[in-house]
């Protein structure tokens, strides 16, 4: 019996039971990241990595949260260098200093566990290594401020000033989105903004923290595939992703994995 309850911004607020589920799923969405990290290499097609995370999906039982949605086709969404985000697998094989994140969304149980990382083919230039590493700090800040209390706007707020404060872009055109038993939800969870000012977070809220920072400027543009999103001016963009629960006293990173951030050699 669903006891979750409803705020005036249309947020689901979950009971405690719900987060064995998110729990469930968001380990095995970021299992089948650990696992095909080894597999990124240059030579390897993304359409070699999304049958490989396709196949992981149905060996382990889960249902692929992105096969069939809106049409989509594929396991994952990879997006290489310019490509912001919902880049399409297929066969163009990745380049010595490519960088790429891989987006999968599983659904475990009638839960969804939601979550990208950022990968390197071969060795990647120094600034794309920083890139990598302040998109992931950006991240990382914004989900250190979530706790009953306080607002999107705070998430926002630290996300922004981290990664302009390193001289990057925050996109604007895309977000984060709650979740639970269904893919996108309310709220929008913006990668930008003022302190203080949007919904306030509750415990029992669930939802994605993923910023996109980019080394240029902010905008984006859409191909003609519909779904695949660039950077304007072709500047090198990267992404973080994990799905939060908002608890009695701060967050639950669902979507653990002691090889989410790549180690540089």
């Amino acid at each position: 019996m669903d006891q979750s309850q409803i705020t005036k911004e249309g947020i689901r607020i979950h009971p405690a039971e719900d987060f064995a589920g998110m729990r469930k799923a968001g380990a095995m969405a970021s299992q089948i990241l650990d696992e095909v990290g080894p597999l990124v290499q240059p030579g390897t097609t993304t359409g070699v990595l999304d049958d490989y995370i396709r196949n992981r999906v149905e060996e382990l039982g889960a249902t692929s949260a992105t096969i069939g949605y809106r049409g989509y086709q594929h396991a994952s969404c990879i997006s290489v260098n310019h490509v912001v985000c919902h880049g399409i697998p297929g066969e163009k094989a990745l380049q010595n200093g490519d960088i790429l994140n891989i987006d999968v969304t599983v659904i475990v149980d009638g839960w969804f566990g939601d979550t990208s990382r950022m990968y390197v083919a071969g060795k990647p230039s120094v600034k794309s290594q920083r890139l990598i590493q302040v998109t992931h700090d950006s991240l990382m800040k914004g989900i250190e401020v979530v706790r009953p209390g306080a607002t999107f706007g705070d998430v926002g707020a630290a996300i922004q000033t981290y990664a302009e404060g390193h001289r990057m872009s925050v996109v604007r055109d895309f977000c984060g989105h709650g979740l639970g038993r269904v893919f996108h939800a309310p709220p929008n969870v913006l990668h930008f903004g003022r302190a203080g000012k949007g919904p306030v977070l509750e415990e029992g809220m669930f939802f994605t923290i993923e910023p996109m920072i980019n080394l240029g400027r902010p905008e984006t543009k859409v191909l003609a595939d519909d779904w695949t999103a660039v950077t304007r001016d072709r500047s090198l963009s990267a992404q973080f992703e994990h799905s939060i629960g908002v608890t009695a006293n701060g967050f639950e990173i669902f979507t653990p994995s002691d090889k989410f951030f790549p180690v540089f050699d």
